[in-house]
């Protein structure tokens, strides 16, 4: 026979504080909100510098809008891009590289043998440095 321990220790999260003004802040806890902040010196990529993010956390929605539809459109076009050269290269009988993640490397996890993607710690050196040559423009 399994055992099983109490309900109460299968969930131990629980929100203990809630904002007076908790249904205007998208009914995030105050952990999330803290990790979306805003922080100086960070990738250019990193997702809380997207400007329609902070739009809509300013309440602009038909600017934050227009800025998300502007940002799919990018993403889009670079796609498009890349699948046109892959084409290409292949017509030309050339190998063409596949799209490597900048802060991660794809590695065999020893115990599933499954493909994952391991940190590699180059972000917090680029941070140090405040060299981010290697970001897309992603925004």
């Amino acid at each position: 026979m399994i055992r099983r321990p109490p309900r109460s220790t299968l969930f131990p999260y629980t929100t203990l504080f809630r904002s007076p003004e908790y249904d205007k802040i998208y009914n995030f806890t105050e952990l999330a909100i803290q990790l979306n902040e805003p922080e100086e010196g960070v990738a250019p990529t990193d997702s809380r510098n997207r400007p329609d993010q902070r739009l809509m956390e300013n309440s602009q929605w038909d600017e934050a809008n227009y800025e998300k539809l502007r940002l799919e459109e990018k993403q889009r076009i670079v796609r498009r891009k890349r699948e046109q050269e892959a084409e290409k290269s292949m017509a030309e009988g050339r190998p063409y590289p596949a799209y490597e993640p900048i802060w991660f490397q794809k590695q065999k996890d020893p115990v599933t043998g499954n493909l994952i993607h391991v940190f590699t710690g180059k972000y917090w050196e680029c941070k140090e440095e405040q060299n981010w040559s290697m970001c897309p423009d992603i925004f």
